[in-house]
């Protein structure tokens, strides 16, 4: 029996033995946390953090500590590391209000880094489990004026986007009609010269196939000649042919004075 009673005790003394190792983890992990506190709320986060992290160490099942942590790492400005730290909170949480101040911080982290979108979803999620909360209604209705402001702004860049584009077409489309134009202009200059060459290649072959052409060019370009000179002999009848028509004309002429001449009448007394 004796042997026994020590057989049957053995697991209450190691049962005791955890519940006190566990107690010392707890106590240690609230030292870490009031220490944390303290640094905290002297603006000393960095220090904090480190804190808190012990804090976990003892307990990792500690919600204060993991809470508190979020909040260190968030006023460091390290937003996303802050958001990840919430969100895995959040998944422990089993109370509406304390998942109504972890949705809060999550809005909170989202607008330092200009997601105005997800953090009126966060805020939202937030008054659904606290509805009575103001800050965070007033949080809310910041961040949907953000959203607004946001997505004005994104659809000016969208019209400067398109306006570009828009541009951008319109040089492309002037940029290749000019290349058109250059490439008719060059085309033409082409055809000019080939259609000058081709005139020139037919006048050649013009001057090849009939040659007189070009002889009556030459004709055309030649002065005429003069007949030649008389000889004295022909120089003299000529002018006896003349001096006698001459002659012949002066006749006809007094004959016809001759006769429209009125004739004085002598006067009888």
């Amino acid at each position: 029996m004796k042997y026994l009673f020590i057989i049957l005790c053995i697991p209450c003394s190691l049962f005791a033995q955890e519940k006190n190792g566990t107690q010392k983890l707890e106590r240690e992990a609230r030292a870490y946390i009031r220490e944390g506190n303290k640094l905290y709320n002297a603006a000393s986060y960095v220090a904090a953090e480190v804190a808190f992290k012990k804090a976990l160490e003892k307990v990792p099942e500690s919600k204060k500590a993991a809470y508190n942590l979020g909040n260190s790492v968030y006023q460091q400005n390290r937003n996303k590391e802050a958001k990840e730290q919430f969100l895995e909170l959040e998944k422990t949480l089993k109370t509406k209000e304390e998942k109504a101040t972890v949705f809060h911080n999550i809005g909170n982290t989202l607008m330092n880094e200009k997601q105005y979108g997800p953090a009126v979803e966060a805020y939202k999620k937030a008054l659904r489990n606290n509805p009575k909360d103001d800050e965070t209604r007033y949080n809310l209705a910041l961040a949907q004026e953000k959203q607004k402001e946001q997505e004005k702004k994104d659809d000016k860049k969208d019209d400067k986007k398109d306006d570009k584009k828009k541009d951008d077409k319109k040089k492309d489309d002037k940029d290749k009609d000019k290349n058109k134009d250059k490439k008719k202009d060059k085309d033409g200059d082409k055809d000019d010269k080939k259609d000058e060459d081709k005139k020139k290649e037919d006048k050649g072959d013009d001057q090849k196939k009939d040659p007189s052409k070009d002889k009556d060019k030459e004709k055309e370009q030649q002065p005429e000649k003069r007949p030649s000179q008389l000889s004295p002999e022909q120089i003299k009848q000529l002018l006896e042919a003349m001096n006698n028509e001459e002659n012949k004309t002066q006749k006809k002429l007094n004959a016809k004075k001759a006769r429209g001449r009125k004739v004085k009448q002598q006067k009888d007394w």
